[in-house]
């Protein structure tokens, strides 16, 4: 209100605002371009590489699977939301008993937050997991009838469900071709040269783009089980990786 404000205030000079605003989008131009030069630097694989890269984790795992053990959509769904900044295994150790009272959204509401998070406590973030999981099942319940919707844009309203989670779900549960960037398929993505990207999201485009259609589904898998295992963060087992002769990463690991 007019009693609230100084008496000689005065609004900024509107050419001053204007002058502000095109130095932001000339900055933001430049980093633009500066990005877009940096990325085309990078070396990438060929697509004759690239398919032969997955021909190779085909031959070698020719179903691959998610290793967050579930029985159905929903306890696929919260054991991707409970693996956030946790392991797999330390995520599996929690839900075996967990799941085996509470299987649906119904049962797992009916066991209230108290006894969920006292079930995941052995896992990371357990407080705010634990309240998530309540409140995503009692959102299933309320607009989605009690099932897991298939579609991402739905399963993102969820409490505790975020791209890659979606990207999981709707991967693992409907078998859709979709690809969940976690630090493994970050790192494994650009380091072989898949992409280029600098953001997860960049790196999930990449990889829609450019891995062959007949490998869609399982791609994520493969790339997940290849960083986990073999191409390590630290010391990758260069070594012994069926992909070495095509990877374009220039520090390969010599046999120990």
């Amino acid at each position: 209100m007019k009693a609230d404000m100084p008496g000689d205030a005065k609004p900024a000079p509107r050419r001053a605002v204007t002058q502000k605003a095109q130095a932001e989008r000339k900055s933001s131009r430049k980093a633009g371009k500066s990005a877009k030069r940096s990325k085309s630097s990078v070396k990438l694989l060929s697509p004759d590489a690239i398919k032969q890269v997955f021909e190779r984790f085909h031959e070698i795992t020719p179903e691959p699977k998610g290793e967050l053990e579930h029985s159905n959509p929903f306890t696929l769904l919260v054991a991707v939301v409970l693996s956030a900044q946790a392991t797999d295994a330390g995520v599996n150790k929690a839900t075996r008993s967990l799941f085996k009272i509470a299987d649906t959204p119904e049962k797992m509401l009916a066991l209230g937050e108290d006894r969920v998070r006292e079930a995941i406590k052995t896992i990371g973030l357990y407080r705010n997991k634990a309240r998530n999981v309540i409140a995503l099942s009692q959102k299933l319940i309320d607009e989605f009838g009690g099932e897991v919707p298939q579609d991402r844009d739905a399963l993102e309203t969820l409490p505790g469900v975020g791209r890659k989670t979606a990207n999981v779900v709707m991967n693992v549960a409907f078998g859709a071709a979709t690809m969940a960037v976690d630090t493994h398929v970050y790192r494994v993505a650009r380091r072989i040269g898949l992409s280029a990207g600098t953001t997860p999201l960049a790196v999930e485009d990449d990889l829609l783009r450019v891995v062959p259609k007949e490998y869609g589904v399982a791609a994520h898998h493969w790339l997940i089980l290849h960083g986990r295992y073999l191409c390590k963060a630290r010391k990758p087992e260069c070594w012994r990786c069926p992909i070495s002769d095509l990877c374009l990463f220039e520090d390969k690991t010599p046999a120990p």
